[in-house]
């Protein structure tokens, strides 16, 4: 019982060591194109969205509850498997975060479980049908029905804004943006987080403190939500960096669009249970704001490189979390195994970052301060001088280039 015990805080403290991924990951879906912009700077963007992602975290436990007792059957499922699953789910997050990628923390955690879950009790332990209709078939629509939403909203904004004068509608969009951004983060933290308080409830059902089909306890939500709002504070500098510029140049009224299309999609699949990307949801409708305004150009190998990316998350993730289950399966030496393989490769992909250091005052260019009236003007449409090839050479397929 000690032992369980011990492993059940272990894998507490790992849920909550991913969530914490999850918020700087994913602090890019709901501030890229509001930072992008210059509606907000950047470490205002991201305390704001902090604060709203540990807000939304209390509004819902349907993503909980799919997550819980819904994609993996709980019976015959040892705690060791839900450990190996995060160690999937953490290590795919850090990797790609590292690249500059916006994949889906989402599918990494979906992936690890199902992997994990696998190689420890076989197909019997997953729910396929989960799998299809709340992970799958969302994975696959989000991006397109956000990316439909946001086309059809920015045509709408600059129909609107045709006859009046484009610096003052400028103007008013960014503060239709820094609304829109902060709907966006609370829909992140009603869908997100959760998705953690799902794996420390499926946790505590395993090892036999909470009843199968328990909804998460309140301390369950509280440090979850959190753990994603202090993550979300940290930011993911290198990911704002990819969404805000490295997709499509946004103006305001694109903007705007782009978030209230993703914002209505998260809270809409909150609201029915579906545990989709966020990511994925946010990147259809940045594509789609950019291709809404005439004129125009959405940089499709960016595109296809996050295309792939996602493609690879599931099966990415799964494969770690099945090897991770291997080891957990040789008994206690296995599990300490697999947490010292996760710490020091965590702390590899650390030390590699640090090479090529990423912050707040890399991801928006003076001009674009300029340019968006962060110190009193607007000028001039929206031109981002950091060329991708520079910034992000791994997406760029260049080599890199030492940045100012």
């Amino acid at each position: 019982m000690e032992h369980l015990t011990l492993l059940l805080a272990i894998v507490i403290v790992t849920a909550l060591a991913f969530d914490f991924t999850n918020g700087f990951h994913d602090t890019a879906n709901a501030m890229a194109t509001t930072i992008s912009t210059g509606a907000l700077r950047p470490k205002i963007a991201v305390a704001m969205s902090a604060v709203l992602n540990l807000v939304g975290a209390f509004l819902s436990v349907e993503v909980a509850k799919t997550i819980s007792g819904g994609l993996i059957n709980e019976e015959g499922i040892r705690t060791e498997v839900i450990f190996a699953a995060l160690v999937g789910a953490i290590l795919w997050n850090l990797g790609t975060w590292l690249l500059g990628l916006p994949s889906s923390s989402s599918h990494a955690l979906f992936g690890g479980l199902i992997g994990a879950t696998l190689m420890s009790v076989g197909s019997s332990g997953v729910n396929g049908e989960v799998v299809v209709t709340k992970v799958l078939i969302p994975a696959v629509a989000a991006p397109v029905v956000a990316g439909v939403a946001a086309y059809f909203a920015t045509r709408l904004t600059y129909r609107i804004g045709s006859r009046t004068d484009e610096k003052a509608t400028a103007k008013g969009f960014r503060a239709g943006q820094i609304a829109s951004a902060a709907l966006v983060s609370l829909a992140h933290g009603t869908n997100d987080a959760q998705k953690t308080m799902g794996v420390i409830t499926l946790a505590l059902v395993t090892g036999g403190v909470l009843a199968p089909g328990a909804n998460p306890p309140l301390w369950v939500i509280v440090t979850a939500g959190t753990a994603i709002a202090l993550g979300t504070y940290l930011g993911g500098w290198r990911i704002i960096r990819t969404m805000g510029s490295g997709l499509t140049e946004l103006r305001p009224q694109q903007g705007f669009a782009a978030q209230t299309g993703a914002a209505t999609v998260i809270l809409a699949s909150s609201h029915l249970g579906f545990s989709l990307s966020t990511t994925q949801a946010c990147s259809g409708s940045v594509m789609g704001a950019g291709l809404g305004r005439k004129g125009g150009v959405v940089h499709w190998s960016t595109a296809g490189r996050m295309g792939v990316a996602w493609c690879l998350t599931l099966p990415a993730a799964g494969l770690v979390g099945a090897g991770a289950e291997f080891l957990t399966e040789q008994g206690t030496w296995g599990v300490t195994a697999a947490a010292v393989l996760l710490v020091a490769a965590s702390g590899a992909i650390w030390l590699v970052s640090r090479r090529r250091p990423v912050d707040a005052s890399d991801v928006v260019d003076e001009s674009v301060v300029r340019t968006f009236g962060l110190d009193g003007s607007a000028e001039t449409p929206l031109t981002v001088s950091r060329s991708l090839s520079a910034t992000i050479p791994a997406l760029a397929g260049e080599p890199a280039r030492p940045t100012a």
